[in-house]
């Protein structure tokens, strides 16, 4: 069955190509209703092809808008300059420096204990989360961890899995509901409820545990490359086990046991060695204390 609908995917566009001319000879559509078409059939036919880096950020972007949907913003500004401060400065340590976008980190005015990282570098971090850190190694880790779901691109490889690809974009902007008919409505209705599974993964069932364990491990490396100490990493998911509530609607709804990550972030850890000390770590104590005195 997969095979065969990878192969209709490969053989829509020339097939609505041909259907386009036809309809348009005849006179049943428009050439604007032909090249919607075709331009529709065009993006299904890359279902199954990588995804670029723009259309990584405008799918982070509509996540990202979900999730602020659920979410209100924190408004303090000097506390969010302070998160994008730190995490800035730990996305340049990453594997992937650079996005089409660019990285940014909001904090959300929730008591949850909670963190999301949308396609593209949009990093999303709860009042909740924020508050279990106990200085600005902890916190570093938390950003760290979700930078390292952006850098292996783990939102795209569940977004592929709901089968969300640029057809949703097109169909959206062509508002083919009006220009190409019934038929193409239902296609646009049957994206939709794709869009709605991807939103659901990144937000609700969350990412696998090989995936948790990927992000760990990028985390452990950023940190350790900046001259945070690795440890804050696992003093989180040992403060967050503790106030971990089963059928809770934070961490718990989204993320494995921390419990169980524990022993494979201190390997991660040993075999990477100590971190340094910076220089600045007087400085990073100050300017936490200060920043969470608003949080």
């Amino acid at each position: 069955m997969s095979v065969l609908v990878a192969w209709g995917c490969k053989t829509m566009e020339p097939v609505t190509q041909f259907a386009a001319s036809v309809g348009v000879a005849t006179g049943t559509i428009t050439p604007d209703q032909a090249r919607s078409m075709t331009r529709v059939a065009g993006a299904v036919g890359k279902s199954f092809e990588d995804i670029t880096p723009e259309q990584e950020y405008y799918i982070g972007r509509a996540v990202a808008a979900s999730v602020i949907g659920k979410y209100r913003p924190y408004g303090n500004e000097a506390a969010n300059h302070y998160v994008n401060l730190v995490g800035q400065t730990l996305a340049q340590a990453s594997k992937r420096p650079e996005t089409f976008g660019g990285y940014h980190f909001l904090i959300l005015d929730s008591g949850e204990i909670n963190a999301f990282a949308a396609p593209g570098g949009l990093i999303l971090v709860t009042r909740g989360m924020l508050r279990l850190c106990k200085n600005e190694d902890e916190l570093a880790a938390v950003l760290a961890h979700e930078i390292g779901h952006v850098e292996g691109q783990h939102g795209l490889r569940a977004i592929k899995s709901s089968r969300l690809t640029t057809a949703f974009t097109v169909l959206a902007q062509e508002s083919v509901r009006q220009l190409a008919g019934g038929e193409i409505g239902q296609l646009m209705e049957a994206f939709e409820g794709s869009v709605g599974d991807v939103v659901s993964t990144l937000t609700t069932s969350g990412y696998s545990r090989e995936l948790e364990r990927e992000a760990d491990k990028s985390a452990v490396a950023i940190l350790k490359g900046v001259g945070y100490d690795p440890r804050g990493l696992t003093a989180m998911l040992a403060e967050m086990h503790a106030r971990l509530r089963p059928g809770g609607l934070d961490f718990a709804k989204t993320h494995p046991d921390p419990n169980d990550r524990i022993s494979d972030v201190e390997s991660l850890i040993q075999a990477r060695g100590p971190a340094p000390s910076p220089a600045s770590a007087s400085i990073r104590t100050k300017r936490f204390q200060q920043a969470m005195k608003s949080i």
